[in-house]
């Protein structure tokens, strides 16, 4: 099986990604898929993921893994950073919902117009215009389909602009938060499959995240006290074994959480969602010539020392950066 690797971006190493399940699913990508389509669509399915991650993080798999500290070490998950007591954390659910003093932990730059990561993920960046060092769009997502078939505005207002795929593994914090400041303009929900986010799977499958069930939440960063970067689409999606997407939009650390609606303004940098246990992903999509990414992010993708199962399964380098939910990503351009 072919590794995967990333940068980690505070000390520019090049890391080996521990992959879960990794020989499980890329047998359903691969031997499945092919010899078994409806098979294949019924593990890709709503009810299966949902019963996949209860005896994951619910029944005897996951009380085997909580009494696991060297899957702690491993997955370099710090409890102290945690808001409730060490001791607290005696499930695997209670781990990978945890909340964290991402305050102290995860500070944001001072600039009110930057651009800051959603999630503690690894990154992808590029552009929806045709020049082949960033026309990757088409091996993640068709954009077309991404904003559903009742919004085709939003197709005009983002083509040509910029994307960010944020991948997030189960060892990560799984609250998503605001990349920007602005007013909610749009908001609803696609159903779709629950398709992995797997490296070896998103390359066999081609433009899974276009295919599962996602939220997405259009914000106008335009208007007073708002980023001042254009529309914004922040698209999250479910991936196996994720059971749903809480929205639960909280101004002050994780109090008085709600709903997101249309009208409301968000602030930058606060938590916004939550996923249920499992890997998923963020996009952000972004106007043309509205923001440039930094610099970091743009040379890691095109880094050649690293051996990524998407650079081998597109023929283009695409190399992940590891990022911290609410570092910076992007600048106005």
């Amino acid at each position: 099986m072919i590794q995967h690797q990333y940068i980690e971006r505070e000390t520019h190493s090049i890391c080996n990604e521990q992959l879960y399940w990794d020989r499980i699913i890329n047998f359903f990508y691969s031997r499945v898929r092919e010899s078994s389509p409806v098979l294949f669509r019924a593990l890709t399915s709503a009810r299966f993921s949902k019963i996949l991650s209860f005896f994951t993080y619910e029944a005897f798999l996951g009380q085997r893994l909580s009494g696991n500290k060297g899957f702690l070490k491993r997955c370099g998950i710090d409890l102290q950073e945690c808001l409730e007591n060490v001791a607290y954390y005696d499930t695997p659910r209670k781990i990978f919902e945890r909340q964290i003093r991402y305050w102290e932990s995860r500070p944001m730059p001072e600039e009110p117009q930057v651009v800051v990561s959603p999630a503690d993920a690894k990154v992808l960046v590029g552009s929806l215009t045709e020049t082949r060092t960033f026309f990757i769009k088409e091996k993640f997502f068709e954009f077309e389909q991404l904003f559903g078939h009742n919004r085709p505005q939003w197709l005009n207002t983002f083509a040509g602009g910029d994307f960010a795929i944020f991948r997030l593994t189960p060892d990560k914090y799984h609250y998503n938060h605001t990349p920007v400041a602005g007013r909610v303009v749009d908001f609803y929900e696609i159903s779709g499959s629950y398709h992995s986010c797997n490296p070896g799977a998103v390359v066999i499958a081609v433009t899974p995240y276009s295919m599962n069930k996602r939220v997405i939440t259009i914000l106008d960063t335009d208007v007073q006290s708002g980023s001042q970067v254009g529309f914004v689409a922040m698209i999250e999606v479910v991936a196996l074994m994720i059971g749903e997407i809480v929205q639960c939009y909280s101004e002050e650390k994780y109090d008085t959480p709600r709903d997101m609606t249309q009208g409301m303004f968000v602030m930058k940098g606060v938590p916004k969602s939550l996923y249920r246990p499992g890997s998923s992903t963020d996009i952000l999509i972004f106007q043309k010539n509205r923001i440039r990414f930094a610099e970091d992010i743009l040379l890691n993708r095109l880094h050649g020392d690293v051996q990524s199962r998407f650079t081998l399964g597109f023929g283009a380098s695409l190399v992940e950066t590891d990022v911290k939910v609410r570092s910076l990503i992007a600048h106005p351009s």
